[in-house]
């Protein structure tokens, strides 16, 4: 056989399995339903979850350090401490924070100016607010710097708070795990169903098959229109998969956009995109054509003309 005549009988037979699904559309709708939501589900879980690691991805802001500065050398002592750690390779910033600007700055905010005014002297030391650089905005990279500063002259205090950071990272973690482990279940669950389909396909045709096999038809030849079947269930369950999740990500966009703000947070919710579309649309036929395999194989071979 040419290879023209192999694809053509490949192409009638991919059809074929079309029309005789399209010839149950009740059937098959419902088979591509289960498929598109068990897909759906960890594809909206991994949709969230990437888009909680892109608004924690700028980790600077979120692991800076506050370092108050003894006053007694002077304000110049606070200067000087920021231009020597500018120096330093893993600090990407250092802006100072003088006594009086952080007592005006808690003036306007406390409005306690008569208390404040009773003040015989400023009580606030002078700050320097350091940003690490992107490489050691860890937490391992800002406890390492947090020691190095606390040992310099002139150091009072060294304050960071990246506990919450820590904590969210380790919970991102658990739920990237989680998702995995929900979505192969999942997969794994849409070849049952695949294959559950297709194995009631093949017992309402067995007498077709038995025909064939009569005639010297072999089990691939026999095999093949119900794992085109198979390559149909997936793409149709795959579709409305990605048409959910797109859905999802539509109702869900303003009211999280809307709890970013309330945190400063400029989060815009992204869905799939076009090439993880694909993706999923390529696993979702993987998955359809596995299942369909696995019945056809299994039934096909234990059925005997004779």
């Amino acid at each position: 056989m040419n290879l023209q005549a192999w694809v053509a009988r490949h192409a009638q037979t991919f059809v074929g399995s079309l029309g005789r699904i399209v010839q149950y559309p009740v059937a098959a709708l419902m088979t591509m339903a289960v498929i598109g939501v068990a897909l759906a589900l960890p594809l909206l879980l991994s949709v969230l979850l990437q888009n909680s690691r892109t608004a924690t991805a700028e980790w600077s802001q979120a692991f800076d350090i506050s370092v108050y500065v003894d006053r007694k050398p002077g304000a110049a002592r606070a200067q000087a401490l920021a231009h020597q750690l500018r120096s330093r390779t893993d600090v990407a910033a250092a802006r100072v924070i003088t006594a009086d600007e952080a007592l005006l700055r808690f003036r306007d905010a406390s409005g306690f100016d008569n208390a404040l005014d009773a003040l015989l002297d400023n009580p606030l030391p002078d700050t320097v607010v350091v940003t690490p650089t992107l490489s050691a905005s860890t937490p391992q990279g800002t406890a390492l710097l947090k020691n190095a500063i606390a040992a310099m002259p002139g150091v009072l205090t060294v304050q960071i708070d990246a506990g919450w950071v820590e904590r969210l990272t380790a919970m991102l973690a658990i739920l990237h795990r989680i998702i995995w482990l929900t979505g192969a279940l999942l997969s794994l669950g849409v070849v049952l169903v695949v294959a559950n389909t297709i194995r009631l396909d093949i017992l309402n045709r067995r007498a077709e098959i038995e025909v064939l096999k009569l005639v010297g038809a072999t089990d691939g030849f026999a095999r093949r229109p119900f794992l085109y079947s198979g390559v149909w269930y997936g793409l149709g369950g795959g579709l409305l998969a990605v048409f959910l999740v797109a859905i999802a990500v539509a109702v869900l966009t303003r009211p999280i956009e809307r709890l970013a703000a309330l945190y400063g947070s400029p989060l815009r919710l992204r869905g799939l995109g076009f090439g993880w579309d694909l993706v999923v649309l390529a696993a979702a036929i993987g998955l359809g054509w596995a299942g369909s395999w696995v019945a056809a194989s299994w039934h096909i071979r234990a059925i005997d003309p004779k």
